[in-house]
């Protein structure tokens, strides 16, 4: 069916093909929401110091 260097051809394909499967899991469930938490942290930060200096 597949000679020797298909068949590692094939099983490259399938590990690249798993790796960027689960880099784009981690992507879209630890990197993405960690971005966007830490940027409305730092607007809330910024928010507060505006309304701060008004008071001031």
């Amino acid at each position: 069916m597949f000679e020797f260097d298909q068949y590692l051809g094939f099983l490259a394909f399938l590990t690249i093909a798993t790796m960027g499967f689960w880099l784009l899991i981690f992507i879209a469930t630890f990197v993405v929401p960690y971005w966007i938490g830490g940027s409305l942290v730092e607007r809330l930060k910024e928010l507060k110091e505006e309304r701060d200096a008004r008071k001031k």
